[in-house]
């Protein structure tokens, strides 16, 4: 049948001192919680992080094609400048009576050359610099990476030593945290 008004009020005061048991009163829970929160918080600046690098790698990436592209411009600009050279000077062979105005043309299209064969080698040298820039960035992001994830693993081992009430699982994420902390650093060193 039923229980016993006392016997209700003894069930609950076991329920309520084994909820205190369990969270209340436990300092372990306390520290694990807090812990959690502080993970959570360098978790997503991590993650901030690893995302602003990755974004950083494409920009670069993308500003090294372009340099490429300008620099393959001028190249052929330089070749069709070459070309126009030749043509003026063979011509100037072949009809001597305007081997004068032939040779200035060439010698004109020769010095537009040297300017152009510039402008192409100091676009290529932007984008060794883009290029170098990505690899930075690139290294930066795959180090944040796993540091994010060392943090996101520390989280969810954090929350096993709640549920079992044990203290080696905060412990081994405070060593995950920290493994990913300097992992975090070394992306920037």
């Amino acid at each position: 049948m039923g229980d016993s008004p006392l016997e209700e009020l003894e069930a609950h005061e076991h329920a309520e001192h084994a909820q205190h048991a369990a969270h209340g009163n436990n300092p372990l829970v306390s520290q694990v919680t807090l812990t959690i929160a502080v993970m959570a918080v360098i978790a997503a600046v991590g993650a901030s992080l690893e995302t602003t690098e990755g974004d950083r790698t494409i920009i670069s990436k993308n500003e090294a094609v372009l340099e490429q592209n300008r620099a393959t411009d001028k190249w052929n600009e330089y070749q069709a400048q070459s070309l126009k050279e030749k043509m003026y000077a063979i011509a100037g062979d072949q009809m001597p009576a305007r081997a004068a105005d032939y040779g200035a043309k060439s010698k004109g299209y020769a010095t537009a050359k040297i300017k152009l064969m510039a402008e192409a080698k100091g676009l290529e040298e932007k984008r060794d610099g883009f290029s170098e820039e990505a690899e930075v960035h690139e290294r930066r992001h795959g180090r944040l990476t796993i540091a994010s994830t060392l943090l996101h693993m520390a989280i969810a081992i954090a929350t096993l030593a709640i549920i079992l009430n044990k203290r080696w699982p905060w412990l081994t994420a405070l060593g995950l945290t920290a493994v990913g902390l300097g992992l975090a650093a070394w992306a920037y060193l």
